[in-house]
């Protein structure tokens, strides 16, 4: 996620960092109660998951809580060119939670500063923090409360401000719709280092342009995402397909029946019908005892 980059000209007089006035310089007008990292303590900050971009930023930053992510946000508006990018769990695939000499905050830092359950007539709520990770806010959620998110995505090591920048799609949105449509609140620390609460009543136009905005509206610091009952058993069916047009068909009808007449989570992926332990069928998660019979695979069967 990536706030575009804020210029404005810098007079002699004006008395704020200047891009050589030095790191040091910088650090210590921001004023931060987080850390301020720089050196080889930025590497962690110069690549993402997809492993297509390397970037050195000038700074990791740490926050601890909103007041130090509106800070660095000010502060790098003062600065010509100076550039912030948000970093959750560096799962981004092009380099939008990287930037070049710029500033990356990094969110799971505050990741314990929100974790509140709300009853607003008579539905249920978590208010949580923006970089929390979902895996986390999953188990806290069943395991105190018995309740989870509604909607969350096939993979849960990732943020919530960082999956609420971009949709979040799971085997549950056909049912529940994406993470985006299961939340009723956000805070907003936007381009001018204001922190906004918006809503679908309060500051709309803000509330539905952050999500899935890509991070071009703010960085998502809180959201107060909706919950329901966690069931004490589920059933989970796997079923093996050679024939695309099959699996489809199949995919369509259950995702089309009504709520009670089909299940509540759907998915399907591709593997590769051979022994390779990347792509082939010893990458297919299975109970230890279980497993597949590849002597039944038929000979139409595609690779």
């Amino acid at each position: 996620m990536r706030i575009a980059y804020l210029d404005r000209t810098v007079h002699e007089t004006d008395g704020e960092p200047k891009p050589n006035g030095g790191v040091s310089t910088l650090s210590k007008s921001i004023d931060l109660q987080g850390s301020f990292e720089t050196g080889d303590k930025t590497t962690i900050a110069s690549k993402d998951f997809g492993g297509l971009y390397s970037t050195k930023p000038l700074a990791l930053i740490k926050p601890a809580g909103s007041d130090d992510v509106s800070r660095v946000i000010k502060a790098a508006s003062r600065i010509p060119r100076m550039t912030v990018a948000a970093r959750g769990n560096g799962h981004s695939i092009n380099g939008q939670a990287m930037t070049n000499g710029g500033l990356v905050i990094d969110m799971r830092s505050t990741e314990e500063n929100h974790f509140r359950l709300l009853n607003i007539k008579g539905s249920f709520f978590i208010d949580v923090s923006g970089g929390a990770l979902w895996e986390n806010v999953l188990t806290r959620c069943v395991s105190r409360f018995g309740l989870a998110p509604r909607s969350w995505t096939d993979y849960l090591s990732l943020t919530v401000g960082g999956t609420l920048s971009n949709a979040g799609v799971s085997g549950q949105a056909f049912r529940y719709g994406p993470q985006i449509s299961n939340v009723a609140e956000l805070e907003i620390i936007t381009g001018k280092g204001d922190i906004t609460v918006c809503s679908e009543t309060r500051n709309p136009e803000l509330f539905f342009g952050s999500l899935g905005g890509l991070g071009q509206f703010g960085i998502i610091t809180r959201a107060m995402v909706k919950l329901q009952p966690a069931p004490d058993m589920v059933r989970w069916i796997r079923v093996v397909y050679t024939e695309f047009d099959e699996f489809t068909r199949d995919a369509e009808f259950l995702v089309s029946r009504d709520d009670g007449e089909s299940f509540d989570y759907l998915e399907g992926f591709v593997f590769c019908n051979n022994d390779d332990p990347v792509n082939g069928w010893p990458s297919v998660p299975l109970d230890p005892v279980h497993g597949f019979s590849q002597g039944i695979i038929p000979q139409t069967g595609a690779s």
